[in-house]
């Protein structure tokens, strides 16, 4: 399979690695100092494009890959709820391909399943109260993480009482699941929630101990992406097992 990478930085060149390694060929690195590059040989000749950068950029990143009918395969958080629509659009009228998660990582995939599954037991449980807590390198931009906001949108469709989510240091109601964000050193990504009672505390964790999870995860949701249209998701790339 041939491969585009936008954005390459530490994500870019771990996803360059992988898939090398998986028998993949890279036949395009596009960055900020060459976007014209969207408009090459090179980049056309891609099955897929693989998009890790920014909130800012991600959009445009995709716009400019489905301009020549690229598959994208997009891990940028922060930017897709805000255009969900018009993906939804683009996807279902137009026959563009994206790809999108706010995580690769196959863990989260799983701690994603478990908290689905915790909530739905916590619907009658009205005596534990639920938080969300994410740590995170200090160069990430947006706050709370797109994991954590996932986590949380599970929570709030299984559990009846909660019907929104806020950054912690915003004002609450008992309807709320505060998210508390934390940005330090070079953390990968440490998501938490927790079912606090009086008696005592519920909590399940994802600790990544790399990047590497997260690369590996978006090489093999390309692979997926190669062979299938539309707005895909990890729930589809994990089907037979979520």
């Amino acid at each position: 399979m041939k491969i585009a990478i936008i954005g390459y930085g530490k994500m870019g060149r771990m996803i360059e690695r992988i898939a090398i390694g998986r028998g993949h060929e890279i036949v395009c690195k596009i960055d900020i100092d060459n976007q014209q590059d969207f408009n090459s040989e090179d980049f056309k000749s891609a099955d897929v494009a693989i998009e890790f950068t920014s909130p800012t950029m991600a959009y445009n990143n995709c716009l400019n890959a489905f301009r020549h009918n690229k598959k994208v395969v997009s891990g940028s958080t922060g930017w897709f709820h805000e255009h969900e629509e018009e993906i939804n659009r683009l996807c279902n009228e137009e026959g563009q391909t994206l790809f999108w998660s706010s995580n690769f990582s196959v863990g989260v995939a799983i701690f994603n399943a478990v908290n689905r599954f915790l909530a739905k037991i916590m619907n009658d449980m009205p005596e534990y109260d639920v938080q969300i807590e994410e740590t995170h390198h200090i160069h990430k931009l947006d706050a709370p993480s797109g994991t954590a906001i996932t986590i949380a949108e599970d929570i709030i469709k299984n559990i009846d009482r909660k019907t929104e989510w806020r950054l912690a240091d915003e004002s609450m109601t008992e309807q709320t699941i505060p998210i508390t964000s934390i940005r330090e050193g070079e953390v990968p990504g440490i998501h938490k929630v927790n079912y606090n009672s009086v008696a005592d505390m519920i909590t399940i964790s994802h600790d990544a101990h790399s990047r590497e999870g997260f690369a590996l995860g978006a090489v093999l949701a390309a692979e997926y992406t190669h062979n299938h249209k539309g707005l895909l998701k990890m729930s589809d790339l994990f089907e037979h097992l979520f």
